[in-house]
């Protein structure tokens, strides 16, 4: 099985060594190949059509749209990262060339990052440093919070959502959610039939939704003003989901409270007034990140291990995981 990885110069992805690469070898013939200035299209689909399986990753160049119908040897492409209609035609997830990403990579140090903002807003934990800093001891003003009893809203259930519903569990809350592309949810969990009804019935509300024409700014001052007085926000999926100005005047007030780690765009002003606020944590699209432990020599990332499983799957031809449809493609950022 020959594998191809053609690297642009923006790739952002250390694939060509290491024991990525290596472990890449044991499954097939691995080649990386940097692309050339002077290629054309046609230059690039005659090469990918050489090899069995295309590598993709962040800030890949744009796969030709023709492979959809001339790919040539090409049976497979794995993307090792999670986003890729940047570079991924719909015509190639149309195609019957199987598309896979990282799948629920992500899952556990996102729904982690999750939980940490979740708990710290919840138990009022930054106001008890600024306490402490300025020598005031006892609860006096504090809005600490527990979660068993409380009514937990979950927006979207993916990889991610369902990770958190794990974690979340063993604390005894009131589970809802919404998430119209999920048909049957665990048997704990009660279904919110819309927004409206879901910010109705909650005291914390975890935004878990992948980003699509549906869902961007589907959360506005009307579904803000649903939530009870002190009620806790926690984003780590997309700052798009939200009305940004419409979360800021809620949060300006004082009434609620946030943990949140991504915003409408990455670039985020160091004086923007909100740095100041008190009810609200901001960990800058970082939280689900994780640099400790450091790997050992033997172990490799979560997205590496998943597209070595796929790559071993294809050859031995089982059945792939965490296949594009047009349904992921479309919620897929």
């Amino acid at each position: 099985m020959k594998i191809l990885h053609l690297r642009s110069h923006r790739s952002r992805m250390p694939i060509s060594s290491g024991l990525f690469a290596k472990k890449l070898n044991e499954i097939g013939e691995y080649h990386d190949i940097p692309l050339e200035p002077h290629m054309t299209e046609d230059d690039i689909v005659n090469l990918i059509g050489q090899y069995d399986v295309l590598l993709t990753t962040w800030n890949n160049f744009p796969v030709p749209a023709e492979l959809a119908k001339k790919p040539g040897n090409l049976k497979y492409i794995c993307n090792v990262s999670g986003s890729l209609n940047q570079w991924i035609p719909k015509e190639i997830i149309e195609s019957s060339i199987p598309v896979t990403n990282w799948g629920d990579a992500p899952a556990n140090n996102i729904a982690e990052g999750a939980m940490a903002l979740l708990l710290a807003t919840l138990k009022d934990i930054p106001a008890f440093v600024l306490k402490t800093r300025d020598g005031v001891n006892g609860m006096e003003g504090q809005v600490n919070g527990t979660l068993y009893n409380s009514r937990v809203g979950i927006y979207g259930l993916g990889f991610i959502g369902m990770r958190f519903l794990e974690m979340i569990r063993p604390f005894g809350p009131k589970l809802y959610v919404y998430d119209p592309y999920v048909t049957n949810l665990p048997d704990d969990c009660i279904r919110a039939n819309s927004l409206d009804e879901l910010c109705q019935n909650c005291d914390i509300f975890v935004v878990h939704a992948g980003r699509s024409e549906e869902t961007d700014y589907s959360i506005n001052a009307s579904h803000l003003a649903m939530l009870p007085d002190h009620a806790v926000i926690v984003n780590t999926a997309r700052g798009e989901l939200f009305v940004q100005e419409d979360l800021y005047a809620a949060l300006e007030t004082g009434r609620l409270r946030a943990g949140i780690d991504v915003f409408c765009s990455d670039y985020y002003p160091g004086d923007h007034p909100s740095r100041q606020y008190t009810n609200m944590i901001y960990t800058s699209h970082c939280v689900g990140k994780a640099l400790w432990p450091p790997l050992r020599d033997d172990q490799l990332e979560r997205m590496y291990e998943v597209a070595l499983e796929n790559l071993t799957r294809f050859k031995n031809g089982e059945p792939l995981k965490f296949i594009m449809d047009r349904v992921r493609y479309s919620r897929s950022t």
